[in-house]
């Protein structure tokens, strides 16, 4: 009965995935157009506020569970970076041409996590400074993708009300969807830092998929990337700083060697491939999603 209760959870999740992420464009769009601002910068500025990302990290490192607390922003960010759109360029290439600033931008958003966090801990004054960055970093890449294309007419009314409702859609789908999942995950018994950057982070963002896809196939591949973009920049910096600030981080050794590095390299990976090729196509999805599944395959082997 147990199994049949997580399929339907999964499959409920799903149909409100789409849902919600067509709600959410056309409220976007339509938005964007009233706000006369490239869709780009609206889906870079609302797109990163998760919180039920944010709610798990905080509830993790109130348990005293630093390393899944950690794991929901640096796995969250190799998920984002390598699985998200390279599951969507699979499914619908994402052929974009963005301006070089913007993926400086994406680059660099980790950065001074990767820094701050090399030595084994983030404290409360080093939560404080990532949400410093954070403002920058948002504001930065938001500025470099202005000129970015805009979105058509379209009918505006009740905009950002349907943007807000797409949103609520996804984050509820999201909840579902990840719940199937977390009821076959929860039954194995795995190391904690294991645990949070793969099982935990991929459950919790698993709507990205829908966000990501969806826009790529209704011609709008700048605002799916948009969005993996600012997520991006949202988790390394805002999630990780707020998650510090709640409470000191301590990192063990997998998490120090192996998933704080590789949040940094996956958006690396990312932005070469979207600078050098224009886009992602389903051969560059391929290598992004065999690089994430070499990831979660040199996680298991770490945690043994």
């Amino acid at each position: 009965m147990s199994e049949l209760l997580s399929l339907l959870l999964l499959v409920a999740g799903l149909v409100l995935v789409v849902a919600g992420a067509e709600i959410f464009l056309s409220g976007l769009l339509a938005t964007a157009s009233r706000l006369r601002v490239a869709p780009f910068v609206v889906v870079v500025a609302v797109s990163g506020l998760e919180v039920e990302n944010l709610a798990a990290g905080i509830a993790a490192n109130l348990r005293g569970l630093d390393n899944v607390a950690a794991g929901t922003f640096l796995g969250g960010t190799t998920f984002l970076a390598l699985a998200v759109p390279g599951l969507s360029a699979v499914v619908s290439p994402l052929r974009a041409s963005l301006p070089p600033a913007t993926l400086a931008w994406s680059v660099a958003g980790p950065v001074p996590l990767l820094v701050l966090a090399w030595d084994g801990d983030l404290t409360r004054g080093e939560g404080a400074l990532l949400l410093a960055w954070f403002a920058a970093a948002l504001a930065g890449l938001a500025y470099a993708g202005r000129i970015l294309p805009g979105a058509p007419p379209r009918r505006r009314r009740f905009a950002l009300l349907r943007m807000l409702a797409g949103l609520g859609v996804l984050s509820g789908a999201g909840e579902v969807l990840g719940e199937g999942l977390r009821r076959t995950v929860d039954r194995l018994g795995v190391p904690e830092s294991l645990l949070g950057n793969t099982a935990v982070a991929a459950t919790v963002e698993a709507e990205e998929v829908g966000r990501v896809a969806v826009p790529a196939r209704r011609g709008r591949p700048d605002v799916a990337l948009g969005n993996v973009l600012g997520t991006i920049v949202h988790f390394s910096a805002f999630n990780a700083g707020v998650i510090a600030l709640v409470g000191p981080v301590e990192l063990d050794s997998a998490t120090r060697h192996l998933h704080l590095p590789m949040a940094g390299l996956a958006v690396l990976l990312l932005a070469s491939a979207l600078l050098t090729r224009h886009g992602l196509g389903r051969a560059e999805g391929a290598v992004l999603l065999a690089s994430y599944a070499a990831y979660v395959a040199a996680s298991i082997v770490v945690a043994v």
